[in-house]
């Protein structure tokens, strides 16, 4: 989900909008979206904008189905594509940790549950990963009830340090200490 500054006679896709949309959610929130600030920072005309959706409305929709399809495709198919069920949930904590943007996108989402648009993606993907995680523990081993709680455990701690960290910009952690914090909640949540 990279945005790349491109020259006026280069048309761009979609996704090129959809991309510059995520990052500009990521860094400013969602009221920061706007068509003719995003045609800057892309170096194009808002005709260009105008090619591939109708209204801003449109893009952030695109925006956010185009995030939920890359925590879908990216993440949990490749996790659940693992044979082991004991190696998944590791593997998961610690691909999810280094995806910076998606948790910067969530993050800005968080602030955003107001917005019409923002509700039923929020609703889908939280449904979607507790889901995944209440599988992942119960193939592990663990009893239904079990990990249905310990799903919600996880998943109620990543959203906890998402906001403490892009919110309030805390805990201040270090590569290392990241790592270190990373480990921990793999021994911590995942059952021996």
């Amino acid at each position: 989900m990279n945005v790349r500054q491109k020259p006026e006679r280069t048309r761009l896709s979609a996704e090129d909008w959809e991309d510059a949309a995520l990052s500009l959610i990521a860094e400013q929130g969602v009221g920061a979206l706007a068509v003719e600030a995003l045609a800057r920072q892309l170096g194009v005309t808002k005709g260009s904008f105008y090619w591939h959706f109708r209204t801003r409305e449109a893009l952030l929709q695109a925006a956010l189905e185009r995030w939920e399809q890359y925590g879908e495709r990216e993440i949990i198919s490749q996790i659940e594509a693992i044979p082991d069920p004991r190696e998944r949930l590791p593997e998961l904590f610690r691909r999810v940790a280094h995806e910076l943007q998606p948790h910067r996108v969530y993050a800005a989402l968080l602030k955003a549950l107001d917005h019409p648009l923002v509700v039923p993606v929020m609703a889908r993907v939280s449904k979607r990963r507790t889901e995944f995680l209440h599988t992942a523990y119960s193939e592990a081993g663990m009893e239904a009830n079990e990990a249905l709680n310990r799903a919600r455990l996880t998943y109620a701690a990543y959203v906890g340090f998402l906001q403490l960290n892009f919110t309030l910009g805390l805990p201040r952690l270090n590569h290392e200490e990241f790592d270190a914090y990373v480990e921990h909640m793999i021994a911590t949540l995942i059952p021996a």
